[in-house]
């Protein structure tokens, strides 16, 4: 056998045993706050319910509050920390066990904190901060001192512990959160499913069969099944906001610089071409205010140089300044991929609703949105992949599908050279100089004649596909090329009843829109999340928030 064959097996073979260690210690940490095991038939699909079946009554009523109402509890005594810590971590193992959605557990560390914290309050009287007692999962890739920061890939595990807590976790920490479970990430971390090969693949609690998505599909999967009333991910391309609505939760991606960014582990460091952000996943809105104002509060950027000094403004967030009726333009497709007919429902849904609460509604023309994929993959890799590719062979492993899907946007060429990258980002400036304009340009169409103050469009053009099926990016992506704040919310959960009618799609304009028409059958999506996005104008994080309470609050108050 040659030495380079002898070599490959010897790596391939060392590597298996390195995910079984960390698999076996995972469970090991799991298994004394395990107290039996759920028994979920194997002809389950709905796996949504069974963490919470042997919850006592007063545990299911803690992790039936979000994060906002679990502070206000703690603060007010009527739970202490550790009540809530363990309802939550008793959930967060049976959710392991049927999703796969855990990476690291610090479950004793995690105890002792909330003790601290219910001796600190019943002698001071006082929170430690905004968020006392309240157990917040952290995605993989986001540093935590101390524990191993393997982000999906086998060479990285047990050689990346971190030295120290990334910025976003420090001010966590200093508001009272209680850190104790890290969550899974997808090979690479440039997915939008969550499969890699040191802990597996997770699956989406409400439907088995489809993914959670990515790259924060384990936080997606745990905060589902109440495992965590509170997660941190991050967002380049659709990472928070795909598993929201994938897992049918609230999410928020801000525009660049805007929240804490700074201690991640990720390949492509560096690279600013086109740049990730941080931001919460949760069960309300109002906990996606929460979050915001606890980082903002904190002044990150006396810490972290590139953010801006934009302290968040708690009153334009509950609305103030808002006009009475807002201008929302839908966008029903993007000229590429044609979104499933439950979402288009639930936008139509959604315009005439708002139409019956006296808010302008007007569609948003699609503007180069395959142009925008185009120039994103190209951003997203500059050298052709070779990083990638370069970790992956280090750990001696093989690219999982989603991978290979992504990497195949650079297949074939070489790393682009400085003057081609200068060109590229001139290419990105110009694109969002046009779409500005563009929407600016929407004050000619409106009765109002203010230009729209919110775009309402898909998240995907699918809802929760079945695994490694995933191949359209552009209803996320396309917002961050342009740096534009996004929040996802749930709206309904999809039945494939036999008595359901279906508008026909239209005719295909391309390869991939006509797999992803190809994939509509609606039994295929049984039980999964309809959610939606709203998008806002940069940096207006607060308007947003705002503007998606007014939604929200018209269809309560207008639906039909």
């Amino acid at each position: 056998m040659a030495p380079r064959l002898v070599f490959h097996l010897f790596t391939m073979v060392n590597n298996h045993d390195v995910a079984a260690r960390k698999q076996k210690e995972r469970e090991a940490k799991l298994s004394s706050y395990r107290k039996g095991r759920i028994h979920v038939p194997n002809d389950a699909v709905d796996l949504s319910q069974y963490p919470l079946s042997k919850l006592t009554e007063t545990e299911r009523t803690i992790v039936q509050c979000d994060a906002t109402a679990i502070v206000d509890l703690i603060r007010k005594r009527v739970y202490t920390a550790q009540d809530v810590l363990r309802a939550f971590v008793k959930v967060a193992v049976a959710t392991q066990d049927i999703t796969n959605c855990l990476s690291e557990v610090f479950l004793d560390e995690a105890l002792l904190q909330a003790s601290k914290l219910d001796r600190y309050l019943e002698k001071t009287g006082n929170v430690i901060g905004p968020l006392h007692g309240l157990p917040v999962s952290i995605k993989d890739h986001i540093k935590i001192k101390g524990l191993d920061t393997s982000s999906g890939y086998l060479g990285w595990a047990y050689k990346t512990v971190a030295d120290s807590d990334a910025l976003v976790v420090k001010i966590l920490r200093d508001a009272g959160a209680i850190l104790y479970v890290k969550t899974q990430t997808p090979q690479t971390l440039l997915s939008l499913e969550t499969d890699n090969n040191v802990f597996g693949k997770t699956v989406n609690p409400f439907n088995r069969n489809l993914t959670p998505g990515g790259s924060s599909g384990g936080e997606g999967a745990l905060i589902a099944c109440h495992g965590s009333p509170m997660g941190v991910g991050t967002d380049i391309g659709g990472s928070i906001r795909i598993p929201a609505a994938h897992c049918g939760l609230y999410g928020l991606k801000g525009s660049v610089a805007r929240l804490p960014h700074s201690g991640l582990l990720g390949s492509h460091d560096g690279m600013d071409a086109i740049v990730g952000c941080v931001g919460p996943l949760a069960r309300s809105a109002r906990d996606l205010e929460l979050f915001c104002r606890v980082m903002l509060d904190a002044e990150p950027w006396l810490t972290e140089p590139p953010l801006l000094e934009m302290p968040w403004k708690r009153g334009v967030a509950n609305g103030e300044g808002l006009p009475d009726k807002l201008v929302i333009a839908i966008l029903f497709d993007d000229g590429v991929v044609a979104p499933h007919p439950p979402i288009t429902q639930a936008l139509n849904k959604y315009k005439d609703t708002l139409t019956r609460a006296g808010h302008e509604v007007i569609e948003w023309q699609a503007v180069d949105h395959q142009n925008g994929w185009d120039l994103i993959a190209k951003l997203y890799l500059l050298d052709g992949g070779a990083e990638y590719y370069e970790t992956i062979r280090a750990g001696g492993e093989s690219e999982v599908p989603q991978t290979e899907w992504i990497l195949k946007h650079a297949q074939g060429r070489d790393p682009y050279t400085p003057a081609e990258i200068f060109k590229l980002n001139l290419e990105r400036e110009v694109f969002r100089s046009k779409a500005l304009a563009h929407w600016n340009a929407t004050r000619q169409r409106t009765v109002s004649g203010r230009p729209v103050d919110a775009i309402l469009c898909p998240v995907a053009p699918t809802l929760a596909p079945p695994h490694n099926t995933t191949s359209w990016w552009g209803y996320t992506s396309h917002w961050n090329l342009l740096d534009l704040p996004g929040v996802v919310f749930p709206v309904d959960r999809f039945k494939a009843t036999a008595s359901a009618t279906f508008p026909l799609l239209p005719p295909s304009r391309n390869d991939v829109e006509h797999f992803i028409h190809s994939q509509w059958k609606p039994a295929t999506y049984d039980n999964a999340p309809i959610c939606l996005q709203l998008v806002g104008r940069r940096h207006n994080e607060e308007k947003l928030l705002a503007m998606l309470g007014v939604l929200e609050k018209a269809v309560k108050e207008n639906a039909l």
